[in-house]
């Protein structure tokens, strides 16, 4: 468990990324919980005007709005970034180019910005893709290595980004750690569930691929943010965070199929009996990339990466977290979908009237906490 007297006051905290689904529903919890908060983005705030919270709207690449933003903050929580899946022949060097001048020049613009102003404490959020590069990783834990096979370029981003913000601990005073969140979902989802359903809709989902064995582990977001304030507080002089990485997940690992089951038939949708090897669907998905690329066919129905996280356990322990931040995770996987159906029935309502096709059934809206454009969010389902 965390030593509880190695712990601090967060202060003034900045949210980058706050107009986003992790950034806004953390934003709304540490208001909650009384702190006085500066939310930063490059969209508006879907917040309402709060006594206790400043926005800031701008680029994180630009450093004077980027000085600007962190000017007398104690705590910055960094999740704002580009989510860019392309990877392989697909990355354009203009797509190479703005990812990492957002995810990595934009987090040293922070880092420096924050270390300048006497910021104290620095949670960079990462993703457990930085380990994975395609290998089988059951109960995985921060001894991994990173990779060095980057699917995509968030991925390798992240990978930089990480290694930067964890290298400047103790850097000016100020304390880092980063947050290694595995697939975030919860109200505000706008790519997890969102991806799932363009399959349904699109009439992709008519098998399942690999064993029902296999398992992956997801972030429910408010696990998660439960586990930025824990990693915050931890960032004391003389605590268990400073330079440290954590796995931040419901601690439940689970079949994807399983876990989207519950969803997709909430949502009046058939679900598919039948199963296929997930290598041979991989080999398929990799083979049509690759005629993409050459010949100008359409684009794979998966991505090779998005379908080895159906083959392959990838999964990861929290035992650190739990013993050095006294991490438990707030909402079991169940609890928390009694809580998200509504949400996301309404979010798959809205798609399919957008497909123009009937609705199945009429669901009773919930207002989705912190829904905002995806403009600088975390990834979700491929994190």
């Amino acid at each position: 468990m965390g030593d509880a007297s190695m712990t601090t006051d967060l202060g003034r905290v900045l949210v980058t990324g706050g107009s986003g689904f992790v950034g806004a529903n953390l934003v709304t919890t540490l208001l909650d919980r009384g702190h006085e908060v500066r939310s930063f983005d490059r969209a508006p705030s879907p917040l309402p005007a709060h006594p206790r919270l400043q926005t800031v709207e701008g680029d994180i690449t630009d450093p004077e709005v980027v000085a600007h933003a962190v000017a007398g903050i104690d705590t910055v929580i960094h999740t704002a970034a580009i989510i860019d899946l392309m990877g392989g022949a697909s990355v354009t060097e203009e797509y190479r180019r703005r990812s990492f001048a957002v995810n990595v020049e934009g987090t040293k613009n922070l880092v420096h910005a924050a270390q300048k102003a006497g910021t104290q404490r620095f949670v960079y959020t990462a993703s457990n893709s930085v380990v994975m590069g395609g290998q089988r990783i059951a109960g995985g834990d921060e001894t991994l290595p990173y990779t060095e096979r980057f699917s995509d370029l968030y991925t390798e981003t992240k990978v930089v980004a990480e290694k930067f913000v964890l290298a400047a601990n103790g850097d000016g005073g100020m304390l880092t750690c980063s947050i290694r969140p595995s697939g975030i979902w919860g109200r505000g989802d706008q790519t997890m569930f969102r991806k799932v359903f363009e399959s349904v809709l699109a009439g992709h989902v008519k098998v399942l691929v690999g064993s029902k064995n296999v398992k992956l582990d997801n972030s429910y977001v408010h696990n998660l943010i439960h586990g930025f304030i824990l990693a915050a507080q931890h960032l004391a002089p003389g605590g268990t965070a400073p330079g440290q990485a954590y796995f931040i997940n419901d601690g439940e690992p689970i079949n994807m199929f399983e876990f989207s089951r519950p969803v997709v038939e909430a949502c009046g949708q058939p679900w598919p009996r039948f199963r296929v090897p997930g290598r041979l669907v991989w080999f398929a998905m990799r083979v049509w990339q690759v005629m993409h690329f050459r010949f100008g066919l359409p684009k794979p129905l998966l991505e090779p990466l998005a379908v080895e996280r159906l083959y392959l356990d990838n999964y990861f322990s929290i035992a650190k977290a739990e013993r050095d931040l006294g991490y438990r995770p707030l909402f079991t996987t169940e609890q928390a979908l009694q809580q998200c159906l509504p949400y996301y029935v309404e979010l798959f309502d809205r798609m399919k009237a957008a497909s123009g096709e009937p609705l199945a059934h009429a669901a009773a809206p919930s207002p989705p906490e912190g829904a905002a454009p995806p403009s600088t969010m975390i990834r979700s389902a491929e994190t």
